[in-house]
């Protein structure tokens, strides 16, 4: 699976982006999909994941209520809206896919198989 994220940029504390991920290569059926982040000097974290079985996300605690993961199967597209975004908010952001993938183990980032480029998204204060 090749992965490709789009979307992030620069915005005002408060604003929004929605963040994409296009995979080609094979289709998302049976594949877990999510969304890391890395901000410069700190390890990359969780930030949210949607397994195939149980489609409701999971989100990390930083961004619940204001981020929402979602996924279009039929378009192997996976979707990010970020809401309220804060200066900490501030890292290069990372989509993922994994047939694997339980809940106990979303959380962390070497349980992922497959990743995209990263996007890099910067909330001004």
């Amino acid at each position: 699976v090749q992965l490709q994220a789009s979307g992030g940029g620069l915005v005002q504390a408060g604003g929004s982006l929605r963040l994409s991920c296009a995979a080609s290569g094979r289709t998302f059926s049976g594949y877990a999909t999510g969304w890391f982040r890395q901000a410069p000097g700190k390890e990359r974290e969780f930030v949210a994941g949607i397994r195939w079985s149980a489609g409701i996300p999971r989100y990390a605690d930083s961004v619940k209520g204001r981020f929402t993961a979602s996924r279009d199967n039929a378009k192997n597209m996976v979707y990010l809206q970020m809401n309220s975004l804060k200066p900490e908010d501030t890292a290069v952001y990372y989509c993922t896919a994994d047939a694997g993938i339980i809940t106990t183990t979303m959380e962390i980032s070497r349980s992922w198989d497959y990743w995209g480029q990263g996007t890099q998204v910067t909330v001004s204060s």
